[in-house]
Order: structure tokens, then C-alpha cells, then sequence
């Protein structure tokens, strides 16, 4: 076991590595929808092999596994659903372009494109552990929300409806052109 957990390091390790030297990279904002502060950024990076790098510098979350996804709309304002306040209501759902109308993994064609991998935050509230969207591209992502929800993710809509995350905490909106995001070139 201990030798599985040293390839697995060894592998990401590498992983990362490839993902730095990436052409394409953005950095999102991300606030805490309660209060409007800031808790940090997500680097977003096309990746070597296809696919997207989410690398947070987040801080103030609780700890544990978060629901972690791109929603439909760029907007991170509160909305009313059903008769009720939603904060960051207005972003929508899961971004869902094909329509698939479930909840999946992030490497199935079968779900919302939208569902990225669970978000891990540490006992002391940040999250810095990468996560790899391998269907996403950067023209994805382009005009959408980024979200944290408080609770984590099954991939699925059952028990619980779009994975079980449970209410929004964080958002970001993710801009549609390169004149209003930061978009670096040719960084490795």
C-alpha cells in the first residue's frame, strides 16, 4: 500500500509538470456568495493531453470534500427558484450543452459537461489540490460560472439530485473573451 501511494504521488507529480508547461492559461476569481469576499483563485490550464487543469488557491471553506462545477450562466447574483432565495441562483444549473439531464463523472460523455471532479479542502479551509476535467477545453468554459457547493459529490442523481452537493458557497464567472480575462500565452 505504501508503495501504491508513493507511484500515485510520483504519478501526479508529473502530472502537474505537463499541465504547467500547458499554452493556454486563465486565473478566475472565485467569492464567497454570502458575504461577496474573496477567497482566492482558480487557475484554470489546457492541458498536454487534452483537457483542463483546475489547480485552487482557496481558503476559508469548510474542510472535506466540496461538489465542484460549471454552470450555465455567467453570473454569480442571487435568484429566486421555486419561491425561494438562491444565492448565486442566477448562474443556472450544470453547464449541460449536449442535454443529457443527469449527473456523472467528469470523464463521462453521459452527464453535464459541466461536472468536474470534487473539489478536496483541507482541515485548515484551503484547497490547492489540482483536479483534471479531461472532456473540457477553455472555449468550454468561456461565459459560464464556476462553483462550489458545501457538500460533496456522488456523480450521480440519485439519492440526492446533481450528485448531492447541496447549496452554493462559492462562485466565479468565467468571462467569454480574452479582453476581459486574464489570459496568459505560451507560459511554461
Amino acid at each position: 500500500m505504501k508503495n501504491l501511494l508513493i507511484v500515485t504521488m510520483l504519478g501526479l507529480g508529473s502530472f502537474a509538470v505537463g499541465a504547467s508547461s500547458a499554452a493556454e492559461k486563465m486565473e478566475i476569481s472565485l467569492n464567497n456568495v454570502e458575504t461577496g469576499k474573496s477567497i482566492g483563485q482558480i487557475e484554470v490550464t489546457v492541458a498536454e493531453q487534452g483537457g483542463l487543469v483546475f489547480t485552487p488557491k482557496l481558503s476559508g471553506l469548510s474542510a472535506g470534500l466540496h461538489g465542484f462545477h460549471i454552470h450555465e450562466k455567467p453570473s454569480c447574483d442571487a435568484a429566486t427558484q421555486d419561491g425561494e432565495k438562491v444565492l448565486a441562483g442566477a448562474a443556472g444549473s450544470h453547464f449541460d450543452p449536449d442535454e443529457t439531464k443527469q449527473h456523472s463523472f467528469p470523464w463521462s460523455e453521459e452527464g453535464h459537461a459541466g461536472d468536474l471532479p470534487a473539489l478536496y479542502v483541507a482541515d485548515d479551509g484551503t484547497a490547492t489540490h489540482p483536479v483534471y476535467a479531461p472532456l473540457l477545453d477553455i472555449e468550454d468554459i468561456r461565459g459560464h460560472a464556476i462553483m462550489i457547493h458545501a457538500k460533496g459529490d456522488n456523480y450521480a442523481d440519485s439519492p440526492e439530485k446533481l450528485g448531492g452537493g447541496g447549496s452554493r458557497v462559492a462562485c466565479g464567472v468565467i468571462p467569454e473573451s480574452d479582453e476581459s480575462l486574464p489570459l496568459l500565452n505560451n507560459l511554461g
